[in-house]
């Protein structure tokens, strides 16, 4: 059965109820979900979304588009320990948009590595136009035991910098778009226990659903796009990046 490691439900702009959402997952196979906390507000969301469905986990985090927010706004959600949270994020660097200060960001994206580490719980990065400043900031802090770099975007240079770190790769349905050869080869080399596939829903719907909200039910055609870039059966990729979700999230056995 297939993981979504990284989806944002309930979330605006998705096509359907949570329920529907829930419900057409599973009917696609897609048996486990991560829901992704970008605020205080979705982090708590997030939660609540993890406790009304079986087979749902969530995270805490605070998105460098929120970085001005401050981390305080997230840390009461990680005071007591909850076997639904398994990861701090998503945080990190993006200098694309820039919707909050590159030095926020940076101070936001240094705090919630080191809240991963206190409470070892995985850390998930998003990083867009800023690999140098991420690997920087992770080198001077000190990268967590089960990093996530999320809906990778780089190529093989990227893709070798993450890994020799020792992170796990996420890739999401940018894998299918025709611009995206970089990331196809980065997927090519990525170890099959250190990928992880995800819809970053409602976000990036993959060929043939561009256009429309994504939906964690989509996972399966960004792992048929992962499995033709490696040259190898959909069932090998279904299976690996679900024992790899279950490693890097410590997630209850099959």
């Amino acid at each position: 059965m297939w993981t979504d490691s990284h989806c944002h439900v309930p979330y605006e702009g998705l096509d359907a109820t949570e329920d529907e959402l829930v419900a057409q997952a599973h009917a696609a196979g897609v048996d486990r979900m991560i829901t992704v906390g970008t605020d205080a507000a979705q982090s708590a969301a997030a939660i609540d979304a993890a406790r009304r469905h079986p087979r749902m986990w969530a995270t805490v985090g605070l998105h460098p588009h929120d970085a001005s927010q401050g981390v305080a706004t997230i840390e009461g959600l990680l005071a007591d320990p909850d076997p639904l949270v398994v990861a701090v994020g998503e945080c990190g660097l993006d200098y694309f948009y820039e919707h909050s200060p590159r030095d926020a960001q940076r101070s936001a994206f240094a705090a919630q590595i080191g809240l991963a580490r206190d409470r070892d719980l995985a850390l998930v990065i998003h990083t867009r136009d800023a690999w140098d400043d991420t690997f920087d900031i992770l080198a001077s802090e000190g990268v967590p035991e089960r990093t996530v770099v999320h809906c990778f975007t780089g190529g093989p240079e990227e893709a070798r910098r993450a890994l020799d770190l020792g992170a796990w790769l996420s890739f999401s349905g940018i894998i299918t778009f025709k611009t995206a050869g970089a990331v196809r080869d980065a997927a090519a080399l990525c170890p099959l226990e250190r990928m992880l596939v995800e819809t970053d829903a409602p976000f990036l719907a993959p060929v043939p659903h561009r256009g429309k909200p994504n939906r964690p039910a989509l996972v399966p055609v960004v792992g048929a796009a992962v499995a033709a870039a490696r040259g190898v059966g959909v069932d090998e990729v279904e299976a690996a990046t679900a024992a790899a979700a279950t490693a890097v999230f410590r997630l209850p056995g099959a």
